[in-house]
This record gives structure tokens, sequence and C-alpha cells, in this order.
């Protein structure tokens, strides 16, 4: 059974108990996906995605899965931790942990048992209802900071897709991209995305 205080540690955001880093990350059970921004706690919008959430996921993980086969680069999906330090690697000194939907890594000196520490090249998340503000404000942020070179965002209701691409030390962003495009990345050379793919079928 959980304490009450584990129960208060899930709240979103969490800001009246402090600071929390990866090793308290590690010593909670919870039945949802929490992650910490910058010490604070956030959590799951909902128990699990919807359905065309999914499939989206689904379908985005299969186009880069057979793209990167063979390849050095390596495509994880969510849950999968990825740990964000600023200073030091250790787990009471990292206070950004995430979970995003689809990220793709090539430094493979970046990987562990317990997933990734240090930025991905690629993260793609898709919004889902209640947590758009974390995704387009605290995760950018973090995400830009660690050094992440490609961020999409999917708005999936709206069928969209914006792509956030490191310059300098800081994003900028794409056309908004829908139905019809097709997108490149430039961290995953030569992989494309048909969006009418993405998109349809999803009713």
């Amino acid at each position: 059974m959980k304490s009450e205080e584990t129960e208060n540690k899930v709240s979103e955001p969490f800001t009246g108990y402090g600071k929390y880093s990866y090793a308290d990350y590690l010593t909670w059970q919870m039945d949802e996906m929490v992650e910490i921004i910058k010490g604070k706690v956030f959590r799951s919008a909902a128990a699990a995605p919807k359905r065309i959430h999914q499939e989206i996921a689904l379908k985005i993980a299969r186009k880069l899965g057979d793209y990167l086969d063979k390849k050095p680069c390596k495509i994880f999906h969510a849950p999968f931790d990825v740990r964000l330090p600023v200073k030091s690697k250790k787990n009471e000194d990292i206070y950004t942990v995430v979970q995003p939907d689809i990220c793709v890594v090539c430094d493979k000196s970046k990987l562990d048992e317990a997933g990734c520490i240090g930025a991905p090249d690629l993260i793609i998340e898709i919004l889902s209802p209640g947590n758009n503000r974390k995704e387009l404000k605290y995760k950018y942020e973090v995400y830009e900071e660690s050094g992440v070179k490609e961020y999409w965002v999917i708005h999936p209701n709206e069928q969209t897709l914006l792509i956030y691409k490191l310059t300098n030390g800081s994003y900028i962003p794409s056309k908004l991209f829908t139905t019809g495009d097709i997108v490149l990345s430039e961290c995953i050379e030569g992989f494309s995305l048909d969006l009418e793919y993405v998109f349809s079928d999803l009713d």
C-alpha cells in the first residue's frame, strides 16, 4: 500500500516537497508512468495512451525501425528512461528523467542497462489530452538545454507535426507539417516520413 507521501509525489507538477532526483525515482513503485523534469515530478495524464496515440506511435516506430535496421542508431519507445544530467552522472545528481514516446540514440556510449544517459539524437512526442504544457514547455526546455538535435511534436487530433531543430544551441521551428507532407530528418540522414501514412485510417 502506498503511503500518503508517495501518493503526493506524483501530482503534476509537483512543487510541495522539494527537488527529486533519479535516485529518488528508483525507489518509487508506481502504477503509472512518472517523469522528473528539473526536480519536479510529473505523472501521465491518463492510465494509458489513447488508441490513436498508440497507432501513430507504432506506425512511426515501424518506419524508423525498418530504416535503422543494421545501422548504428537505435530506436526506443516508452517506457524507456532517458536521463538528462547537467553536470554529474551520479543518480543523486540527475534531476531530469523522461520517457519519450519515441527516441533514437546514435551514440552507443549513452546506452546502459537503465536506458539512456545523455541526449538522444531524435525525440518524438505525441501529444495527449492534458499533457500539452508538459511537452510544449517543460520538455521543450530540457531537450533544448541538453542538446537533443531534433524534437518532433505530433498533434494527433489536428494531424500536424512540428520539428524543432537545434541550431547554435537553440531550437528553430519548422513550418507546420500535415497530411500530404513528407518530412525529412537532418540528424537521421536519409530518413523521411510520409504523414499521409501516419495519419491515415485512424478513425
